[in-house]
C-alpha cells in the first residue's frame, strides 16, 4: 500500500521535481526496491528487444546503433577544457584566446572529441543519409546539457536553400528536434536563415572560415532579453557559430551558447 500511494504521489508532481517528497521511515527501503523493480524491468525489455548490428563493429547489439563495447571506445569529450569554446586547458579555465577574442556565444557544450570512430559516424549522418545516428547523438547530447540552467529557445545551425535540396536534410535540425522534444524546449526551426550559399567550411583552411562566413546569416524574430541555444553537430574553429550568434545578438538574445555533438581537437 505504502509502496503504490508513494508512487503516485510522486508520479503527479511537475518535471525537474525531485520525486523524494512524501515523508515515511521506511521510504528509503521502498524506493531501493522501487529502483530494483525499474531496473529489472529495464534489462527484460532489452532482452525483448532485437538486437541488430552495431554500426562500428558488425556485432549484434540490443543497446542501440553502437554496441557497449564501441560505446566505451568512443573519444568521449571528459577532459578539462575552456567553458567558452570547449577547447581543451589544463584545469578548465578560460582559454587565452577567448579571454582575448571572445566569441559572441558565452560557453559551450560538446560530448565527443572529433576523433576516430566518432568522426566516420558523423560523416555517415551528414553525408551518408544515416539519419538515426542524428537521433542517437541528441540523446548523448540532452545527458550532457545542464538542466539547471536551460535556454528559453533552440535554434538549429541552417542549410542554405540550395544546400538543403541538394541533401535533403539539414542534420543540425534533427538533432535539435530531438533535444528540444527530450527538454521540453521551444524550438525556432525557421527563425534563422543562410542567405548566401557558401562553400563548405571543412573545404577551407582555418584563417580563411571566418571571412566565408561573415553575414551569411539572418534572423528575423525578436528575441530581446531571451536566452539561446545554438545546436550543431561539430565545432571546428567556431566562425559559423559566431556568425550565427551575431544575428541572434542583434535580434536581442541576451545570452548565447552553443551545443554541439563533437568538438575537433587542436591535434585532430
Amino acid at each position: 500500500m505504502f509502496v503504490a500511494a508513494t508512487l503516485c504521489t510522486r508520479l503527479r508532481k511537475p518535471n525537474g521535481v525531485s520525486w523524494i517528497t512524501a515523508h515515511h521511515p521506511r521510504k528509503g527501503n521502498a524506493l531501493s526496491i522501487l529502483r530494483k523493480h525499474f531496473l529489472n524491468m529495464r534489462t527484460n525489455i532489452v532482452r525483448l528487444l532485437p538486437a541488430q548490428p552495431c554500426v562500428l563493429c558488425g556485432n549484434m547489439s540490443r543497446e542501440g546503433l553502437w554496441c557497449k563495447a564501441c560505446d566505451a571506445a568512443l573519444p568521449y569529450f571528459n577532459a578539462p577544457h575552456c567553458p567558452v569554446c570547449a577547447l581543451p586547458t589544463p584545469t578548465g579555465e578560460v582559454c587565452g584566446h577567448c579571454l582575448t577574442h571572445p566569441p559572441l556565444f558565452s560557453r559551450t557544450t560538446a560530448v565527443f572529441g572529433y576523433a576516430f570512430p566518432l568522426d566516420k559516424l558523423i560523416q555517415g549522418m551528414k553525408y551518408g543519409e544515416q539519419l538515426a545516428l542524428a537521433h542517437a547523438f541528441a540523446k548523448k547530447l540532452v545527458q550532457r546539457i545542464d538542466k539547471s540552467n536551460l535556454p528559453d529557445y533552440l535554434i538549429a545551425m541552417p542549410l542554405h536553400r540550395a544546400k538543403l535540396c541538394e541533401r535533403g536534410f539539414n542534420q543540425s535540425l534533427l538533432l535539435a528536434t530531438t533535444v528540444a522534444r527530450e527538454l521540453q524546449l521551444n524550438l525556432l526551426p525557421n527563425t534563422c536563415r543562410r542567405v548566401r550559399d557558401t562553400p563548405p567550411q571543412s573545404a577551407l583552411p582555418w584563417k580563411e572560415r571566418k571571412k566565408n562566413v561573415r553575414n551569411a546569416f539572418g534572423c528575423d524574430m525578436d528575441l530581446t532579453g531571451k536566452r539561446v541555444a545554438l545546436v550543431d553537430d561539430v565545432l571546428t574553429t567556431g566562425a559559423s557559430l559566431n556568425a550565427l550568434a551575431e544575428a541572434v545578438q542583434k535580434c536581442g538574445a541576451r545570452e548565447i551558447s552553443a551545443w554541439v555533438v563533437a568538438r575537433t581537437l587542436p591535434h585532430s
